[in-house]
């Protein structure tokens, strides 16, 4: 098979698409014909050889991807035979997606609904399920005023769909003209590009006085994430779910308390829930099934699996709209 292999921590570049054994299903294992696979934005800071709040380091040489959408064509010791030919989806922890082939654990597996491409199961199965976790723990409501940093991203248009449909307000912030007209056609009420100077005067000025935010749902961190915070007003809260900037907002208690605002940081909640790994495949199946029936509608930017090193630039420089996937030669 041909595989994208890392075999130096650094800059995107440093992928190789070469050829690689062809992966054997172990006890327990499908193996997977591999028709879409997601890319991760934490998968750029690891291929980086950052270190943090990130999963650990694999050893080198190393192929990343754990979320992957295909079909089964093998299966190993203990596994019924009859999952051969089924079209499956899984976020599994384990690397290997960024392949012609790989390996999953067969108690990872969700079956592809048939009205899903490949490329959007594996969009939902990975940001889908992300997304309904943090939306259970944010508990949007009509009436709220949400603002969602990263509104165009993989996540953020979801949670901008979702905040919709219950009947709140949405606020998106992304970065430049291309994205704010797609927050727009989204639905937000209101769409502002938070690379330019004074974005938060502008979301002020639109709430006009009296009136501000009541959830704030942050990816991103860094400086728009401590914007974002600060546009919460008393008896609102403020959701994190990640810092792509690799710069974590941790709100001081005695700043939430004189504010009244509430911090809860998701990413510790989801870690917690799902550290067995017995509840993870629930939520990949309901967000399956919310994109099947049409309620949560994924974007997807697809390359072609031999230019990961391309999708990976791309999105780290906040070039990509959507869920980023690779695509196997057919």
């Amino acid at each position: 098979m041909y595989a994208v292999v890392l075999h130096e921590f650094g800059p995107a570049e440093n992928f190789r698409y070469e050829q690689a054994p062809d992966p054997v299903p172990g006890p327990g294992q499908v193996r997977i014909v591999v028709r879409a696979a997601g890319v991760h934005a934490v998968e750029t800071k690891m291929r980086a050889g950052a270190e943090g709040e990130l999963p650990p380091l694999p050893e080198l040489p190393a192929i990343f991807g754990g979320e992957v959408s295909g079909t089964v064509d093998a299966t190993g010791p203990g596994v019924d035979p009859s999952w051969i030919g089924r079209d499956v989806v899984t976020a599994r922890s384990t690397p290997g997606g960024y392949a012609e082939l790989t390996v999953a654990e067969v108690d990872t597996l969700n079956l592809r609904p048939a009205g899903l491409s490949h490329e959007l199961a594996v969009a939902m199965v990975g940001t889908g399920n992300t997304t309904l976790d943090v939306l259970d723990i944010a508990r949007l409501v009509a009436g709220d005023v949400v603002l969602v940093n990263s509104a165009a991203g993989g996540i953020g248009r979801l949670i901008v769909q979702y905040a919709r449909g219950v009947g709140a307000t949405v606020i998106g912030a992304a970065g430049g003209p291309e994205k704010t007209d797609a927050v727009r056609s989204l639905g937000a009420d209101l769409a502002v590009d938070y690379n330019q100077p004074g974005w938060a005067e502008v979301i002020r000025d639109w709430l006009g006085a009296g009136r501000r935010v009541t959830a704030a749902l942050d990816g991103v961190g860094g400086e728009k994430g401590r914007t974002a915070l600060e546009l919460v007003g008393r008896g609102g809260r403020f959701v994190t779910y990640g810092s792509i900037s690799m710069d974590k907002i941790v709100p001081g208690a005695d700043e939430l308390a004189a504010r009244g605002v509430t911090w809860i940081d998701a990413l510790d909640i989801m870690i917690a829930r799902h550290g067995d790994g017995t509840t993870g495949i629930d939520y990949a199946a309901r967000a399956l099934a919310e994109a099947d029936a049409g309620r949560l509608i994924p974007a997807v930017q697809s390359f072609p699996l031999a230019k990961a090193a391309a999708a990976h630039a791309a999105l780290e420089n906040r070039e990509t709209t959507g869920k980023v996937v690779l695509i196997p030669r057919r």
